[in-house]
């Protein structure tokens, strides 16, 4: 399974990825420019956290411009895997394949700090390692993380089943108290209907080795391999 991992002008968690899916995964990987047309030969793409162009008028509304988009577009239309972490996530919604948009958080404070998540769902490309109602420890490190979607939007992203993950305690318990940066419902993780593109706040490549003090990130990783494994890639 070869991984592409996508560097926008600021991005700077692209090699932590890098290193997970090379020294934990032992998978073949890439780094793909921003400015480069094509994704021939990749079979998962993960746009990393960073701050894209500096975040310059909003986040990830100048990258989604970046000539890379059109051919992820094209990618995902044909099945292809992409997970946008962070900044990754924000560009995906900007760029139109996931919806919603993120605010500043409701703290107005960057917040980077381990927070909880529970799998809602165990059945994606993305999570098929996790057991169903699994709480995972995974830090974030954002400003602007707070999900929003208007109430149409919600209601049909909560009806397709679309919310991968949302904050919880370390006991699973969707509260208020558990939600770091104001998000609707608690959301911390959504996928588009075809199930093939996942974002996410937190960073899972920050927790994917037990020297970093959790391996729950990895989980995330290894679900990728595992599903492709499966035969679950036939968008090439």
């Amino acid at each position: 399974m070869k991984f592409g991992v996508v560097v926008f002008p600021g991005s700077n968690c692209d090699a932590d990825c890098y290193h997970v899916v090379k020294e934990v995964l032992q998978q073949p990987v890439e780094y793909v420019w921003h400015q480069n047309s094509s994704v021939a030969g990749f079979d998962c793409l993960i746009l990393p956290g960073g701050f894209s162009y500096g975040d310059y008028l909003r986040v990830g509304a100048i990258a989604r411009f970046s000539p890379v988009m059109g051919a992820i577009q094209e990618f995902v239309e044909r099945g292809g895997l992409v997970i946008g972490i962070c900044n990754g996530f924000q560009i995906l919604m900007e760029a139109g394949l996931l919806p919603g948009a993120m605010l500043r958080n409701d703290s107005l404070q960057f917040r980077c700090h381990p927070t909880y998540l529970r799998v809602e769902d165990n059945t994606t490309p993305f999570t098929n390692q996790c057991q169903p109602g699994q709480v995972l420890r995974i830090p974030i490190a954002h400003g602007d993380g707070n999900f929003f979607a208007d109430a149409k939007t919600l209601a049909e992203i909560e009806a397709n089943g679309q919310v991968v993950f949302r904050y919880c305690t370390p006991v699973g318990e969707i509260i208020p108290e558990a939600n770091p940066n104001g998000s609707l419902n608690n959301i911390a993780g959504i996928c588009n209907r075809g199930r093939n593109v996942l974002g996410m706040m937190p960073h899972p490549e920050r927790c994917a080795e037990a020297i970093l003090g959790s391996e729950d990130g990895r989980l995330i990783f290894v679900s990728l391999l595992k599903w492709w494994e499966s035969g679950g890639f036939d968008g090439k």
